[in-house]
């Protein structure tokens, strides 16, 4: 009778267990084991070292393997359930890391365009976001930006080039029209490439006298980290 019972067991288990959204292998978690321990290995050892340079960043991970496998997911094969584990992940980073401290800061998630948001029928930004400050603490800002042009891909764009495509893209949201905001904000996104979307929400933020402590983001590319390796000295632990 145990045999059955077992096996009875087992199949309800093997039901009841959902699909990793990276490789479609029944898993119990939100990825499993072999895709989380891939994607572990795209996190950046020490993000702080980003935080500073240019403009301030603070990055989980590295865009590569099965990070960039997720971003992809998540935005393009409509998989917002990605979302809640990355950024939970990003909010324990940010927690053990020596930038936290006790600002009241505002998460502001980078927005849409209404015509994206209604296609993609989501914001990975907002999404991300919402599980970052659930960890964090920290308010969510979400109506704060508004994106009022919808630019162009900006993938194959030299850093200048994504500047000049994405100048008066945003515009203050309405939660911040109706109240100036007291406490800085801190954008957050889900990739960080050459920086130009961030510079020009931050500007857009900055216009209104509101101020802009930095950005965190889910993955950065490649050349940054490799950059903040040659030109950062290693920052000892407590």
């Amino acid at each position: 009778m145990n045999f059955f019972q077992n096996c009875y067991q087992g199949l309800l288990d093997l039901f009841l267990q959902s699909q990793c959204p990276l490789c479609q292998r029944p898993t119990s978690t939100d990825f499993c084991p072999y895709c989380q321990k891939q994607l572990q290995r795209c996190q950046i050892t020490q993000p702080e070292k980003f935080w500073g340079k240019d403009f301030p960043l603070f990055p989980w991970g590295t865009y590569s393997g099965s990070l960039k496998k997720a971003l992809w997911a998540l935005k393009y094969e409509k998989q917002p359930k990605i979302a809640q584990p990355l950024g939970f992940w990003l909010g324990e980073t940010w927690l053990k890391s020596r930038l936290k401290s006790g600002k009241n800061l505002l998460v502001v998630p980078i927005p849409l365009h209404p015509n994206k948001l209604r296609s993609r029928g989501f914001n990975q930004a907002e999404l991300l976001a919402e599980s970052f400050c659930q960890v964090t603490n920290l308010h969510l800002a979400k109506d704060a930006l508004e994106r009022r042009s919808e630019t162009e891909a900006l993938h194959s764009k030299l850093s200048t080039e994504r500047r000049e495509t994405l100048r008066g893209a945003f515009q203050i949201g309405k939660s911040f029209r109706q109240r100036h905001p007291k406490a800085e904000v801190l954008l957050l996104d889900d990739i960080y490439t050459t920086g130009a979307t961030a510079l020009e929400a931050a500007d857009t933020l900055r216009k209104f006298d509101i101020k802009v402590c930095g950005i965190v983001a889910i993955a950065t590319s490649e050349i940054r980290v490799t950059d903040a390796r040659l030109n950062f000295p290693a920052i000892p632990s407590k």
